[in-house]
């Protein structure tokens, strides 16, 4: 039985090379190095890291690598297990590490679905400011008032019963777009009157003459708006 650190280490001091020559030339990281020449043996990668090291060390300073590795398995190794302490796999704190990934995974699941509800509850913006989309398709006993685009683009603002009134339509009627509003009683803002056709109650709606109108419409009359 011989020394299997001093032996490696007195080779090396005998040739004058230190360690990071010695790594330079056997591509062994010299803290590897170190460790067979302290026979620290937990530090070095575990299993035939160890023999391989420990052969190409010995050969690269002229000795016997065989005879090294022989050495070792004498004193470590049993029935073909090396039974040098293997640095086990941090299972805790893998594991640790996946449910933290997996929670932070499912709280961004979350927070995406509260954002898609949130949009869905309050994506219209405030009522009070909102178009409400027309009716399109009314039911037959329904009182209220159609419009129809004709030719060029009309600009609408269709308020119920007064200017302070609720909004009930507000855009530009585009040629061929046809829209019903309930109600008996409204205030119009029209701008291009003859880009639109009206009927309230089934009778059709007199403009007064003009480019920018604003009316007050109810199933008895029409009449300009105050203002």
């Amino acid at each position: 039985m011989f020394e299997i650190g001093h032996s490696l280490r007195e080779a090396r001091v005998r040739q004058n090379l230190d360690y990071p020559q010695v790594e330079l030339a056997t591509k062994i990281r010299a803290k590897y190095i170190r460790a067979l020449e302290e026979e620290q043996f937990e530090v070095l990668p575990p299993g035939t890291y160890i023999k391989g090291f420990m052969r190409s060390y010995a050969e690269f300073l002229g000795l016997d690598g065989q005879l090294y590795v022989d050495e070792y398995n004498s004193r470590h190794v049993v029935e073909n297990f090396d039974d040098m302490p293997q640095r086990r796999p941090r299972v805790h704190q893998n594991r640790s590490i996946e449910r933290k990934v997996v929670l932070l995974a499912l709280a961004g699941i979350a927070a995406v679905t509260a954002l898609v509800i949130v949009a869905w509850k309050f994506g219209g913006g405030d009522s009070s400011t909102s178009t409400p989309p027309a009716v399109k398709a009314p039911h037959k006993s329904a009182t209220g008032l159609r419009f129809v685009g004709l030719g060029k683009g009309t600009y609408l603002e269709i308020r119920r019963a007064s200017a302070a009134g609720a909004v009930l339509y507000q855009g530009t009627l585009q040629p061929g777009d046809a829209e019903f509003v309930i109600g008996k009683r409204f205030w119009l803002a029209v701008k291009h009157p003859a880009g639109v056709r009206f009927k309230l109650a089934g009778r059709p709606v007199s403009l007064p003459a003009g480019r920018n109108l604003k009316v007050l419409v109810t199933p008895t009359k029409t009449a300009r708006a105050p203002g």
